[in-house]
């Protein structure tokens, strides 16, 4: 028996980052000199790393191609591809455009999925989009689309967008926690930091910790090759908390409410919780997303665009309709301003139709989910919570952006804003509800030290409109 060692295997050898492979490939391509070695190296360890794929779209991270060496070669790209006319000029041109798509090749070869097809940079929702103009409808207008058709740039048909609009556009899906969500990249936003507090809310009413599963998600984020962890996957955020829940079979066919609705983020939790969801959005694009979205999911769905003067005054029955069509997802393609009054009126017009329609607007959550902050619509959650005879108790869910160190003093502002409308009301009224901010859950970093936060308020003693 040959007792000879075998030597030992060399190592693997680490396989390039596909973008860094990418380059590499398209600096070949070019004429010699062109690039000089140095520059190259500096394109090269100055290139993104990571990357976020919501098929068939490629999503890179803010600041990406934005070093000095690559603000040269882009501007020289610009510069070229302007400037030529003939096939001979352009032959000699950067041909940036064969860089984005041998990056999507490259990106697609190791993701196992369907081919790539669209390329853009993430830089951020800005929060206003004209000076002094806040940017209300949190548009993605710092988008920068780097390769392929992602629709028109403006609506044909003017300011508001029609079903043509729609079709026009360039739509991706991702799935998170088993649930499927879908939006437009050019008109509407996408935060993939929220993927923990969905899960909270989906385990919200369970027996079990509050530790969020890993994500179920197609949507892919990679750093030189391998799975990378989400930020917000702290273990510190994977403690238990306790706040009162319900028996989930309770809430079946109760209500939620979210006023900030966006493209379904925590819509589409509650109503897999088996709740039926009223929600606000102003963004029609966000509004077909959710649609989408939703059927998508299997959800019935329904979208009502009319102001509210109108819809009263075309029929007087069509508040009682909304409830009484069955759709799961109700939303009202409107500011949620009109909200309390709208609940009031449902609220009105069932309690006073058939026994136990009543029931049907028994709100158990009220989300308010808009950052930095949705102080403004606290006091109306306060008010929707409110439900018929015999309702139960609910939780309100406040989100803002606070400073890790104000924490705790904000929870105590919050607190007391409650405890001031309960006074208002025992002298008023003596309703005798009762509101606590029992949970502040850390659901990621918004900047150094700054925290989106969401603040549990529970009431209790939910009273009966009049």
């Amino acid at each position: 028996m040959d007792n000879t060692s075998k030597p030992p295997r060399p190592p693997k050898k680490k396989q390039q980052n596909p973008i860094a492979s990418a380059i590499t490939s398209w600096l070949d391509t070019l004429p010699p000199k062109t690039v000089e070695q140095d520059a190259a190296a500096l394109l090269l360890a100055t290139a993104p790393k990571r990357w976020v794929i919501y098929a068939p779209m490629v999503l890179l991270p803010s600041g990406s191609f934005t070093s000095p060496a690559w603000r040269t070669i882009l501007a020289s790209s610009s510069s070229s591809s302007s400037s030529s006319s003939s096939s001979s000029s352009s032959s000699s041109s950067l041909h940036i455009t064969s860089l984005w798509a041998s990056t999507l090749r490259a990106i697609a070869k190791i993701s196992g999925g369907g081919p790539l097809t669209h390329l853009a940079v993430n830089e951020g929702i800005p929060l206003h989009d004209a000076p002094d103009h806040e940017n209300l409808l949190r548009s993605p207008s710092g988008l920068r689309m780097l390769y392929g058709d992602f629709g028109p740039a403006a609506p044909v048909s003017g300011s508001s967008p029609t079903a043509s609009d729609f079709q026009a556009a360039f739509w991706v899906s991702t799935r998170q926690n088993g649930i499927v969500q879908t939006w437009a990249p050019r008109w509407t936003m996408f935060s993939r930091g929220n993927v923990k507090e969905k899960a909270r809310l989906l385990d919200f009413h369970s027996s079990h910790s509050h530790s969020p599963p890993p994500p179920s998600s197609k949507e892919e984020e990679v750093e030189e090759g391998q799975p990378q962890k989400l930020e917000d996957d702290d273990n510190d955020q994977k403690k238990t908390h306790k706040h009162h829940r319900r028996v989930l079979r309770s809430i079946q066919g109760k209500h939620a409410v979210d006023l900030y609705a966006g493209i379904g983020y925590f819509v589409f939790s509650y109503a897999k919780l088996g709740l039926r969801v009223l929600c606000w959005e102003l963004n029609p694009w966000s509004v077909e997303g959710l649609r989408r979205g939703a059927e998508a999911n299997h959800w019935t769905v329904r979208v009502v665009n009319d102001p509210p003067e109108q819809l009263l005054l075309r029929d007087p029955t069509a508040m009682d309709e909304l409830l009484r069509g069955g759709e799961q997802i109700i939303v009202f393609l409107e500011d949620n301003a009109h909200a309390v009054r709208r609940i009031r009126e449902l609220r009105h017009r069932n309690t006073t139709a058939e026994a136990g329609v009543g029931g049907l607007l028994d709100v158990v959550h009220v989300n308010c989910g808009l950052l930095p902050s949705s102080e403004g619509v606290f006091r109306d959650a306060w008010e929707i919570i409110q439900g018929p005879p015999g309702g139960m108790d609910g939780w309100l869910h406040l989100h803002a952006n606070v400073g890790i160190k104000d924490v705790e003093k904000r929870r105590g502002e919050i607190q007391d804003k409650f405890d001031e409308w309960r006074r208002e009301e025992d002298g008023n009224e003596s309703r005798g509800r009762e509101a606590r901010v029992e949970h502040v859950e850390l659901v990621k970093t918004f900047a150094p030290d700054v925290w989106h936060c969401v603040f549990d308020v529970y009431i209790t003693g939910v009273p009966t409109t009049s």
